[in-house]
């Protein structure tokens, strides 16, 4: 479905008591918790946007008039959240096919999930859609505007969530690799954990990764498999350069592990799968799956991510530990006969033996001595306990 077919209502008429302090205009970044919603939805083209203001609303009219977005005031809004869904839905002009609701203290909502939910709008027949993470139902649902003159004349008990269930069977959950549409900030601690999440945002966790690779993409086990045990051994590798002057960023090199075959299935999937996660906003991680198959090592400087991903790839046939040699030998056989091919192999072999050397240099230890621990120890439990089963 097309966006500029879709509406959306912003939530921010309430008090933020359990916040003690006013929730839609506490900072976030460069920007505010309220601006980053409504930028959510402007940078997927939805533009027909209500915002429903209520307790201390004349705050944020200056706000709304600078994003050149409309608002509604709900001067019911202490009666709960339902009167500002309410408001928002009649002030809407319904020549749009659905609309999506989202309070303004969920802010992370990341803008792939709302492309996804357009995306499953257009080829599914149920018109209620929420995005589904780790089987547990987020914001923001699209919903179809048949229902909107039912919601706006809804006397019953329980909220728009109750409304809701009483059309479980027209309702469809679409898996997102989007942990952040369980995330509010009701509470001081909510939003410190926010500002925490905040600052990590253009890495996807590991479950958002697994997400990404089995349900959004169906990846092939063998490939998920490769992807989880290169992703082990880069963050086993990376901690041993924790202490060196050359420390990676563990949280980007685990997740440029398990998305570097994203693409795998493709031709130029290095550049394919590079392509498809600066799509998502995850631009360091595109750059470091970027060079996974052919890359240029510096002579000197510091160790870097690029070269961890690069090294620990071809450390790994399928999902076990191979050494390089072996893994280079039976390429070149492989291709026997294929001159050009023999040529790049050749060459990311001595790519791979460079970066070898430079890892070595870095941690001070020979690379068998942190493979010898890592077989040992089975790489890293937290990871682990992220990846689950």
């Amino acid at each position: 479905m097309k966006a500029e077919k879709t509406a959306a209502v912003i939530l921010a008429a309430g008090r933020s008591s359990r916040m003690k302090t006013f929730k839609p205009l506490l900072p976030l970044g460069e920007t505010t918790i309220l601006e980053r919603a409504i930028r959510l939805f402007q940078r997927n083209g939805v533009s027909d946007i209500r915002v429903v203001i209520g307790h201390r609303g004349s705050e944020l009219k200056p706000l709304l008039t600078k994003l050149n977005v409309k608002w509604c005031m709900n001067a019911k809004h202490a009666s709960g959240m339902l009167s500002s869904v309410k408001c928002g839905l009649k002030d809407l002009q319904f020549h749009h096919d659905a609309f999506f609701i989202l309070p303004a203290d969920i802010p992370l909502v990341r803008r792939q999930t709302i492309v996804d939910l357009l995306s499953a709008f257009q080829t599914g027949a149920k018109r209620i859609l929420y995005p589904l993470f780790q089987n547990k139902r987020g914001h923001p649902p699209l919903i179809d505007r048949e229902y909107a003159p039912e919601i706006i004349s809804w006397a019953g008990k329980g909220g728009l969530r109750s409304f809701l269930g009483q059309y479980e069977i027209n309702s469809r959950n679409i898996p997102v690799a989007d942990q952040y549409i369980h995330l509010d900030a009701d509470t001081p601690q909510d939003y410190h954990r926010l500002l925490t999440f905040y600052d990590r945002y253009d890495i996807p966790t590991v479950a958002e990764c697994k997400t990404l690779l089995v349900k959004k993409f169906g990846t092939k086990r063998n490939i998920v498999a490769h992807c989880r045990e290169v992703a082990r051994l880069s963050c086993f590798m990376g901690r041993a350069l924790r202490d060196t002057e050359s420390p990676v960023d563990s949280d980007l090199i685990v997740a440029a592990g398990l998305l570097h075959d994203l693409a795998r299935d493709q031709s130029d999937h290095a550049a394919v799968g590079t392509a498809m996660l600066r799509d998502m906003d995850y631009p360091a991680v595109a750059d470091v799956v970027e060079t996974h198959m052919d890359i240029r090592v510096p002579d000197e400087g510091l160790f870097s991510s690029r070269e961890i991903l690069y090294l620990a790839d071809k450390l790994v046939d399928g999902d076990q530990i191979i050494s390089l040699e072996n893994k280079f030998k039976d390429k070149m056989s492989r291709y026997e006969g294929n001159s050009n091919a023999q040529e790049a192999i050749t060459q990311r072999f001595a790519n791979a033996v460079k970066i070898r050397e430079r890892f070595e240099a870095a941690v001070g230890k020979p690379l068998d001595t942190i493979l010898e621990s890592y077989l040992i120890e089975g790489g890293d439990d937290i990871f682990d306990a992220a990846w689950g089963d």
